[in-house]
């Protein structure tokens, strides 16, 4: 073998495996990013025509080849929609490969289009454009789970259950009154969505590559006509930005750590020890090997998928945190982070809405457990300190008692007798049995925020005439 072969062989090897054509084919595959941004495809070709559509009112490019470039976008636009585009690895991105095409389409009018702008705050325009659209998609989303909440609170205000902390029996509460709950939790995150959807509403195009541009473009008449607020008003914050990105991935964490715990909630409730709902077939699987057996498969993959879109945030995290004004191109690897995330967060919502909507409330499992643990005892220390006069400490001290007593004869509160009961504290009367079930404590929590029903519905009401 000659030597110049040898070396060539070696280099190879040395590049490695998949890389047989050495660094070139390297630097292509880590350069690359159609693969994921061509997911873009539609705004840039929105972002492309507003561009053009201002150099021509500005007499930057002639009205004829404004003519030609829309004209030709909407040709690609048709090409990619119906799967008849060829995108081209070795053509980089998004922008370059329509661009490319446009230059076949409609000849030197293409090169027009890149006047006043660069790549930079090409990218940043389609970037945002994309998850100001996916943002509003996930208010929608939000919205109707809400909806559903509110239907099954609304249909639930009266059905008793036990509310937990630490997972332990601690007073009861409402089902409706715990579907509440998720109403404000989703609530929260509505909100979000709609501050980060406000806060991301300036156009990036006009900044350039980084310092502006001396043609006398019109960035207002562009943010207008892509439906932006006002443009950007620094061009080096405007194309190093990742803000808009973090934020959707913020919301998009904290809204999954809600959809989460809901999950977690659903896997404990369906079980046979609590037996509190029944979810549809369409929600659940079978055993492989055990047919008795009813997985909540759905809700066990919204709380795993609850890992990948904390991880996405982490990840974009990471990559903004020591990058120089202004774009570097680590900044590609924005978008897999988002795309990914969006993609999972649309599909927790709607298995959770699609959940809640369809399963089965068992009633009377729920209030059968409502009373267990002896979930009445703070509402026997409350009225021996309304009734009795006892400060609470020392009311707290008594029901400790009762409730030893109770459990050492395997009974609730409201079966021990009114003798058994004096001989703790001889000041208890029999009005105290008043508050001793499940339904009056329930019923007693009228203040603000509580879990009576009446003021279950009166939350219903007002999230009903703001949803």
């Amino acid at each position: 073998m000659a030597e110049g072969t040898k070396d060539a062989v070696s280099s190879n090897q040395m590049w490695g495996g998949r890389f047989a054509s050495g660094p070139d084919a390297i630097m292509e595959e880590i350069n690359a990013s159609i693969g994921f941004d061509k997911k873009l495809f539609a705004q840039d070709i929105r972002g492309s025509i507003a561009h053009a559509t201002m150099l021509a009112e500005k007499g930057i490019i002639s009205g004829e080849d404004k003519d030609k470039i829309v004209s030709g976008l909407n040709t690609i636009m048709s090409e990619i929609e119906t799967g008849k585009f060829e995108f081209s690895r070795k053509l980089e991105d998004i922008h370059m490969n329509i661009e490319a095409r446009l230059a076949v389409l409609i000849g030197p009018a293409a090169g027009r289009l890149h006047t006043a702008r660069s790549r930079n705050d090409q990218v940043a325009l389609d970037f945002r454009l994309w998850v100001k659209e996916e943002l509003v998609k996930t208010e929608a989303m939000l919205t109707r789970l809400i909806a559903a909440f509110l239907d099954r609170a609304e249909e639930h205000a009266d059905t008793v259950m036990p509310g937990f902390t630490h997972l332990q029996t601690a007073q009861p509460v409402t089902f409706g009154h715990h579907c509440m709950a998720y109403v404000e939790m989703f609530g929260r995150d509505r909100a979000r969505v709609r501050h980060a959807i406000d806060h991301l509403d300036e156009s990036p195009i006009g900044a350039a590559a980084l310092a502006g541009t001396p043609y006398p473009i019109d960035r207002h008449m562009t943010a207008k006509a892509l439906g932006f607020r006002e443009p950007t008003r620094n061009s080096i914050d405007t194309v190093s930005d990742r803000d808009f990105a973090l934020e959707f991935l913020s919301v998009a964490a904290i809204c999954a750590v809600h959809l989460s715990r809901l999950a977690e909630e659903i896997v404990i409730w369906s079980t046979p020890q609590f037996g509190f709902v029944r979810l549809s077939d369409a929600f659940s699987t079978g055993s492989s090997i055990m047919p008795q057996k009813k997985n909540p498969d759905a809700a066990e993959l919204v709380r795993a998928k609850t890992g990948r879109i904390n991880g996405s945030l982490v990840a974009l995290l990471t990559v903004m945190k020591g990058l120089p004004l202004a774009y570097s191109k680590d900044m590609q690897e924005d978008k897999e982070q988002v795309f990914d995330c969006a993609e999972n967060l649309e599909l927790a919502i709607a298995a959770m809405t699609g959940m809640m909507r369809d399963m089965t409330i068992r009633a009377d499992k729920m209030r059968a457990a409502a009373g267990a643990g002896y979930s009445t005892a703070t509402d026997l220390a409350d009225w021996l300190v309304r009734e009795v006069g006892l400060p609470f400490r020392d009311a707290h001290h008594v029901t400790g008692r009762v409730v030893a007593l109770a459990e050492s004869k395997g009974c609730d509160l409201s079966e021990l007798s009114l003798e058994e009961l004096q001989s703790i504290n001889p000041a208890i009367t029999d009005k105290v049995f008043n508050v001793l079930s499940v339904d009056a404590s329930v019923a007693s929590r009228t203040s603000f925020g509580g879990t009576a029903p009446a003021e279950v519905r009166k939350q219903i009401a007002w999230w009903r005439a703001r949803n």
